[in-house]
């Protein structure tokens, strides 16, 4: 889920309602965003406050470094509580076909420290230093951008928020990357700002600045 603004999340809500959508939320980077738990999820409540019946897709993946146990979780909200049974029945026939017993290990980790005070609370310390590292990198590789006079504005990279940003680099830019400086990212230019530190951001910088004064974005 990206983080949105209240005001944004409250237009939406209207057009939903209006048009009579069913919201699915994806919640796959929780805490990243501003490094506060509620605010990240502010979105997801508020459509619940509003009446929605919704399906929210949770993964603890990333804010819980369990990448290779894919824990996540459905919830689905519904009005009529009649229907919980049918809707679980539903969901437990998909699982079957898909994984039937997914391993519990990763699940059992979260579940450890969401119901532990002591350590959830070390937890979301943790949350916070990520969010803050974060916005450390998209503040240096700015600041190695302009330094080095790059053309083209570079504020979005510190006004995106989260793990990722999507840097406006042309394909033929992102090739350059790949193929001259073995940077790699997808065409859509998207970086993980997490992959940054005090020992590449100069080297990624200058590569950037390569590419875009070598191959301008006509």
């Amino acid at each position: 889920m990206t983080l949105v603004s209240i005001s944004v999340a409250i237009c939406l809500s209207f057009t939903f309602k209006r048009r009579k959508l069913l919201p699915f939320f994806d919640c796959a980077y929780q805490g990243f965003a501003t490094g506060d738990l509620e605010k990240d999820s502010w979105p997801v409540r508020y459509f619940v406050s509003r009446g929605f019946e919704m399906l929210c897709a949770q993964s603890f993946s990333k804010n819980f470094g369990l990448y290779s146990e894919r824990v996540g979780n459905l919830t689905v909200v519904v009005k009529d509580p009649s229907v919980v049974t049918n809707c679980h029945t539903h969901l437990i026939s998909l699982v079957e076909g898909l994984y039937l017993t997914p391993p519990h290990y990763g699940a059992r980790i979260v579940s450890l420290v969401l119901n532990d005070p002591v350590l959830f609370n070390q937890w979301t310390d943790h949350i916070k230093v990520m969010s803050g590292r974060t916005k450390q990198m998209r503040a240096a590789l700015k600041a190695k951008l302009d330094h080095l006079g790059t053309p083209g504005t570079w504020d979005h990279v510190v006004s995106q928020i989260g793990m990722f940003s999507y840097t406006g680099l042309s394909e033929d830019q992102v090739k350059f990357l790949i193929e001259q400086h073995h940077i790699y990212l997808p065409k859509s230019s998207r970086i993980s700002i997490c992959g940054l530190n005090s020992k590449n951001v100069d080297y990624v910088a200058k590569a950037i600045h390569e590419a875009v004064t070598t191959i301008p974005d006509n």
